[in-house]
């Protein structure tokens, strides 16, 4: 069955400032919960580990290595 970009996890290039999309979806997932996170709701990120995440917390431990 194909999925269309709504249904499907997009596929980033987290920058310092931004993010560019390498793949279209609607979402991201973040590295720890495995939450789903709306690419307009993304705010939190690592450009050194290309790594998405839901809340600033859980950034910060993640950071942290908590």
């Amino acid at each position: 069955m194909l999925m269309n970009s709504a249904e499907r996890a997009a596929v980033l290039r987290y920058e310092p400032s931004g993010f560019r999309m390498v793949s279209p979806g609607s979402h991201v997932v973040c590295a720890v919960t495995g939450e789903k996170i709306p690419l307009d709701s993304l705010r939190y990120w690592s450009v050194e580990w290309q790594e998405a995440y839901a809340t600033p917390e859980i950034a910060t431990k993640r950071m942290l290595g908590l």
